[in-house]
C-alpha cells in the first residue's frame, strides 16, 4: 500500500519519519520536502503531482514491503511548477532546510517556511501582473451573509455585508476570488462549487469575538470604530478567519495590511451578477479578456493602474462629486496635453503596489528594489510634470505622491544598478557602502595580483622557471612544478597531489592565505546578507507613506489612461445631471466599434420619466443589442470617471444597471435556459426603482408563442406602470407596440432594415415607430439554410398571416389566453374523492376506485 494513511512511522528511515511528521501537519496540500538541489515529494503527493505537473513518477525506499512512490521539481525552476499548481487551485507547503549539515546527528531539521495558495500570493512569477489575486472569505448569518476580501499582494482589506443571496453572487461575480474560504456550516454549495480554490473551515475560526481579536491585534486599536465597521458582524466573522489564515499561510508579520475598508453597496451603482456576465466588462462571455471594456479602455502605464481600473470599472460611483472631479481632472490633462509626458513617466514606475508588499513581507528581491529606487527618483520629474494643475483631485494625488529623498539616497548607495535575480550569491550591495564588505571583498577578489607575485618570487628563490602557482575547487591553491625538477624544491615545500608529469606543493604562506581568502568569501557573503536585511529595517518604518504613493500613482495612471483614450478614441466628457433620465446622442458602442471594420453607426437614446421605456423592434442582426449594451455601457463610463463614445451625453441619476440579454443554461443547478431567463427577469421587476436602468431583451422565447407573448407584455407593463425604470425593451412579439397607446411614457424605436429581394441590408438605425417586419427568413437566408427550407417557410408564413384572428388580438386577449384556464366544474370528482377513505379500503379496492376516479375525470 501507498496510501499515506497506511504508514507505520516504526517501519521508515528517520529522514522518512521527518517527511511524514510534516505530512500530517499539512494533510490538504502539497509537501515540498527539500532534499539538496531539488523538492521531493512521496506518497499520494508524488502520484498528484506527476499528473498535475506531467513530471516522472518513481520510487524510493520501501513501506509495508512496497515501494514508496516518489517525484522531484528542481529547486531553481520552483517558480514555474508553483505557477502551474496555483492556476488549478493547488495550495503547496515549502519545507526547506534550516538545520546545518555539518553538525546535524540524523536527518538535517526542516521546518515549513511558506505556503503557497491560490490566494496568496506575492511572487511577481506567480501572479498575473494586470489582475488581482484576492483572497476571501464567507459566512452565512441567520439572515444575510458577511463577506471579506484580501489582496496579499497589496494589502488592500474589503468587508461588506448583504442581505440576499443575488447579492452575494454578484459580489463573487465582481471580485472572482482566487480563493475562498467558507465555514464548515454553510448551506449554498450550489452558490461556489464552480470556484476553484475553495477552502472549508471550521465553524471555531469564524468566532466573533476571536475575530475581533485577531483584527484589534493585526490594526494596534482599542477598538475598529475608526474604520467604520464595528456593528458589521457577519463581515468581521469572515475578515477574522480570512485573517487567521493569511497569518497561518505566511508565517511573518503583515505590517501592510493596516486598515480595513467596508464596501456600502449605496457608494456605487449596484450591478447584479447576470448584469456584469452580460456586458462582458472586464471578462467575456468565454472567461477571456478580448472584447470586453477593459480590453478597449486599458491602455494605462502600470499593471498596478490596470487593476485599479478593473476596480473602477465593477464599481461605478454614484457620488456625483467624485465623477465631476474626476471628469475635471481628465479634462485637465486633455486641454493642458500633460497625459503623454505623464504616460510615460508613470511607465516606468513599474509595479510598485506589490512591491510594497513584498518589502512588508520581506521577500522582496534585488530587482524590487532597484525598480523601488528608479521610482522614487521619478518623482520630481512626475509632479513637475503636474506642477500647474488646477484640480483639486490632481492637486491631491500630488500631495499623496509624497516625498522619499531619503530612502532614494540609501537604495541608490546601496544597490548596484543591475542587480542579480537573488541575493544567494551576494553581488547585490554597491561598492563603498560598508567599508568592512568591501576589505573581505578585496581580499577575496584580489586573489589573483597575489599568485601573480608569488609565483614570480618562488621562481627566483628556487631558480625553477617552470614553477606555477594555481587553484582548483577541489584542492585549493598549490604550487605545481614538473617532476624533473621537484628535487629542487625547498624543503618547506609540503606535497599537496601527484600527477602524472608534476608535484603539487603547498606551503605555509600559501596555506595561511587560502584559508584567509576563502574565509572572506563566506564573511563577505554572510556580511552581504545581513546588510541586505538591515535595508528592509530601514525601509518598513515608510511602508505606509509608500503605500499612500503607489496608490496616488495608481490612481493618476487611471486618469492619464482615460485622457488618452478620450483623444485617440474620440470619446467627449458627459454631463451627470441629479434628474433622472439618460439622453445620448450619437452614441457608440466602445467595443463593437473598437473591432468593426465597418464605420459605426452612431445612434441617439432619450430616457426621461416622461419617456421611461423604450420597446426596440427590428430583425435579427439589426443591432438591438448592440444598442441596448451601448447605453449601459455609456451609462457605466461616466459613473467611472471616463468619457464617453457618445457626441453628448446628459446621464441623470442611477441607481441600479439590469440586464436580461442573451440566452443561456445552467445545467448544474438543473436550470434550463427558459429557467434561467425567469429567474433573471424576476431579479429585476423584484428589485428595479424608478431611478435603475433596465435591459430586457426577447423576454418569453423559450417557452409558446403565447406564453411568452404574454409574459413579455406582463413584464413590461410592470415594469412600466408599477416600477416606472428607464427601460429598453427589445422583443420580436408585434403585439408589443400597441404599448405605446396604452400605457404613458412608453415609445416605440426600431433598428431600420432595406429588403431587396431575397438579401436584407442592415441600417443599424435607431428609427421612431415600430419596425413593419422581423425579416427572420431574409436573416436565416443570410445564414446558409437551404433555399427549399426558406421557401417552405415562406408559405408557411402566408398560411399563418392570413388567419383571421391574427389581425383581431386585442389588449385584453393578451393577457388573457394563456394566464387563464378553461372553466370546467370538477363538484362530482371532488364529491367522489370527499365520500372514500383511504384507510378502510383493501389494496385492490383502492386500485378499482383510482380507476373509477380516472375515467371520471376524463369525463369531465
Amino acid at each position: 500500500m501507498t496510501s499515506l494513511d497506511s504508514v507505520d512511522l516504526e517501519k521508515h528511515t528517520p529522514m522518512m519519519r521527518q517527511y511524514l511528521t510534516m505530512k500530517a501537519a499539512h494533510a490538504d496540500m502539497l509537501l515540498f520536502y527539500r532534499m539538496g538541489d531539488f523538492y521531493e515529494l512521496f506518497f499520494d503527493d508524488a502520484k498528484k503531482a506527476s499528473e498535475m505537473l506531467g513530471i516522472s513518477l518513481t520510487a524510493r525506499g520501501k513501506s509495508g514491503g512496497d515501494p514508496i512512490p516518489m517525484a522531484g521539481i528542481p529547486y531553481h525552476a520552483v517558480e514555474g511548477y508553483l505557477a502551474k499548481l496555483v492556476q488549478i487551485g493547488q495550495s503547496v507547503a515549502i519545507c526547506e532546510q534550516i538545520g546545518d549539515p555539518a553538525t546535524s546527528k540524523g536527518p538535517v531539521e526542516r521546518q515549513v517556511v511558506r505556503i503557497v495558495t491560490p490566494g496568496t500570493l506575492t511572487d511577481e512569477a506567480l501572479l498575473q501582473e494586470r489582475q488581482d489575486n484576492l483572497l476571501a472569505a464567507l459566512y452565512q448569518g441567520k439572515v444575510g451573509y458577511g463577506f471579506a476580501t484580501l489582496d496579499i499582494s497589496s494589502g488592500r482589506f474589503v468587508i461588506s455585508e448583504l442581505d440576499t443571496r443575488e447579492a452575494l453572487e454578484a459580489e463573487i461575480q465582481r471580485t472572482k476570488p482566487a480563493e475562498l474560504l467558507y465555514s464548515e456550516d454553510f448551506s449554498d454549495m450550489m452558490l461556489i462549487n464552480h470556484l476553484k480554490g475553495i477552502r472549508r473551515r471550521p465553524e471555531w475560526e469564524f468566532d466573533y469575538d476571536t475575530c475581533v481579536h485577531l483584527l484589534l491585534t493585526q490594526f494596534g486599536t482599542k477598538d475598529l470604530r475608526g474604520f467604520g465597521i464595528a456593528d458589521a458582524r457577519l463581515a468581521l466573522q469572515a475578515a477574522g478567519c480570512l485573517m487567521q489564515y493569511v497569518k497561518d499561510t505566511q508565517k511573518t508579520a503583515l505590517p501592510h495590511i493596516n486598515s480595513i475598508v467596508r464596501f456600502n453597496q449605496s457608494d456605487s451603482i449596484i450591478l447584479d451578477a447576470a448584469t456584469r456576465r452580460n456586458l462582458e466588462l472586464t471578462q467575456n462571455l468565454s472567461g477571456g479578456r478580448e472584447n470586453t471594456l477593459a480590453w478597449v479602455l486599458d491602455n494605462t502605464a502600470t499593471p498596478m493602474g490596470s487593476r485599479m481600473l478593473q476596480r473602477w470599472i465593477h464599481q461605478p460611483l454614484t457620488d456625483r462629486k467624485q465623477i465631476t472631479a474626476r471628469h475635471n481632472a481628465v479634462n485637465e490633462l486633455i486641454t493642458q496635453g500633460l497625459y503623454i509626458d505623464l504616460h510615460e513617466q508613470l511607465k516606468a514606475l513599474g509595479d510598485i503596489e506589490r512591491i510594497m508588499a513584498r518589502l512588508a513581507l520581506r521577500s522582496a528581491r534585488p530587482r524590487d528594489f532597484s525598480r523601488l529606487k528608479q521610482a522614487l527618483g521619478l518623482l520630481p520629474e512626475i509632479k513637475h510634470t503636474l506642477a500647474g494643475c488646477e484640480q483639486q483631485q490632481l492637486k491631491d494625488l500630488i500631495q499623496l505622491l509624497g516625498d522619499f529623498p531619503a530612502e532614494h539616497e540609501l537604495l541608490s548607495r546601496a544597490i548596484i544598478d543591475n542587480p542579480p535575480v537573488l541575493i544567494r550569491d551576494g553581488g547585490v550591495i554597491r561598492e563603498g557602502y560598508n567599508a568592512e564588505l568591501d576589505e573581505w571583498r578585496r581580499l577575496s577578489e584580489g586573489a589573483t595580483d597575489y599568485l601573480v607575485e608569488l609565483e614570480a618570487r618562488e621562481k627566483q628563490q628556487t631558480g625553477i622557471n617552470t614553477l606555477k602557482v594555481g587553484y582548483n575547487r577541489v584542492h585549493g591553491y598549490y604550487i605545481e612544478v614538473s617532476r624533473l625538477q621537484s628535487d629542487r624544491v625547498p624543503i618547506s615545500y609540503q606535497r599537496r597531489q601527484t600527477l602524472k608529469s608534476t608535484e603539487r606543493y603547498i606551503t605555509p604562506e600559501l596555506k595561511e592565505y587560502e584559508e584567509k581568502v576563502l574565509s572572506s568569501q563566506g564573511k563577505a557573503l554572510a556580511l552581504e546578507k545581513k546588510l541586505w536585511e538591515e535595508l528592509f529595517d530601514l525601509l518598513l518604518p515608510k511602508l505606509h507613506e509608500l503605500q499612500q504613493f503607489a496608490n496616488a500613482a495608481a490612481q493618476l495612471d487611471v486618469i492619464s489612461n482615460f485622457a488618452e483614450r478620450a483623444e485617440n478614441l474620440g470619446y467627449h466628457c458627459p454631463e451627470m445631471t441629479n434628474d433622472i433620465g439618460i439622453n445620448i446622442e450619437a452614441g457608440r458602442h466602445p467595443v463593437v466599434e473598437k473591432v468593426s471594420q465597418d464605420p459605426f453607426i452612431a445612434n441617439p437614446v432619450n430616457l426621461s420619466p416622461a419617456r421611461r421605456m423604450l420597446i426596440v423592434t427590428g430583425p435579427n442582426m439589426g443591432g438591438k443589442s448592440t444598442y441596448m449594451r451601448q447605453v449601459a455601457l455609456i451609462t457605466l463610463m461616466a459613473h467611472i470617471g471616463s468619457f464617453v463614445p457618445a457626441q453628448q451625453a446628459k446621464i441623470g441619476h442611477v441607481d441600479r444597471i439590469f440586464t436580461r440579454i442573451g440566452a443561456s443554461d445552467d445545467l448544474a443547478s438543473g436550470r434550463s435556459t427558459f429557467m434561467v431567463e425567469m429567474t433573471e427577469t424576476a431579479n429585476i421587476l423584484h428589485n428595479a426603482t424608478r431611478k435603475s436602468l433596465v435591459l430586457m431583451d426577447e423576454i418569453g422565447r423559450g417557452t409558446s408563442t403565447y406564453d411568452g407573448l404574454s409574459l413579455a407584455w406582463s413584464a413590461a407593463e410592470y415594469l412600466a406602470k408599477k416600477v416606472s425604470a428607464l427601460t429598453l425593451f427589445a422583443t420580436h412579439y408585434f403585439e408589443l407596440t400597441q404599448l405605446p397607446d396604452l400605457l404613458a411614457g412608453v415609445v416605440n424605436v426600431h433598428l431600420d432594415a432595406i429588403e431587396h429581394q431575397d438579401t436584407i441590408a442592415f441600417m443599424h438605425a435607431v428609427q421612431e415607430g415600430a419596425a413593419s417586419k422581423s425579416y427572420g427568413l431574409q436573416v436565416a437566408a443570410l445564414a446558409g439554410v437551404p433555399q427549399h427550407v426558406i421557401k417552405a417557410a415562406k408559405r408557411k408564413l402566408h398560411q399563418l398571416e392570413s388567419r383571421d384572428n391574427k389581425a383581431d388580438i386585442s389588449a385584453d386577449d393578451i393577457t388573457q389566453m394563456a394566464l387563464e384556464l378553461p372553466q370546467v366544474d370538477y363538484s362530482s370528482l371532488v364529491e367522489k374523492l370527499a365520500v372514500i377513505d383511504p384507510d378502510d379500503l383493501t389494496p385492490k379496492q383502492a386500485l378499482e376506485q383510482l380507476y373509477q376516479l380516472k375515467q371520471l375525470a376524463k369525463s369531465l
